[in-house]
């Protein structure tokens, strides 16, 4: 623990950063079997419970489905020539 110390870190556990990995290798497209494979989960429940998603990042996939069910369709380049 001398280096939480060090750092003047405080309520902090390494624990913690199970959840940080499990949650960035959720934004970045990691499946929830890759990410039971990473850090050793035998369910997917229990990668679902270490797992967070930023508010940021279910705003860009509610965003990116917007856009694919109601995006105007652009004309094909090639066909109007």
């Amino acid at each position: 623990m001398k280096a939480v110390a060090a750092a003047e870190l405080e309520d902090f556990h390494f624990h913690d950063l199970r959840h940080s990995c499990a949650s960035y290798l959720a934004m970045n497209g990691a499946t929830l079997a890759e990410i039971a494979e990473v850090l050793g989960h035998k369910t997917l429940a229990m990668v679902q419970r270490y797992t967070h998603l930023t508010i940021g990042h279910t705003s860009a996939v509610v965003a990116r489905m917007n856009d694919a069910l109601f995006a105007t369709p652009q004309p094909d380049k090639e066909a109007a020539q």
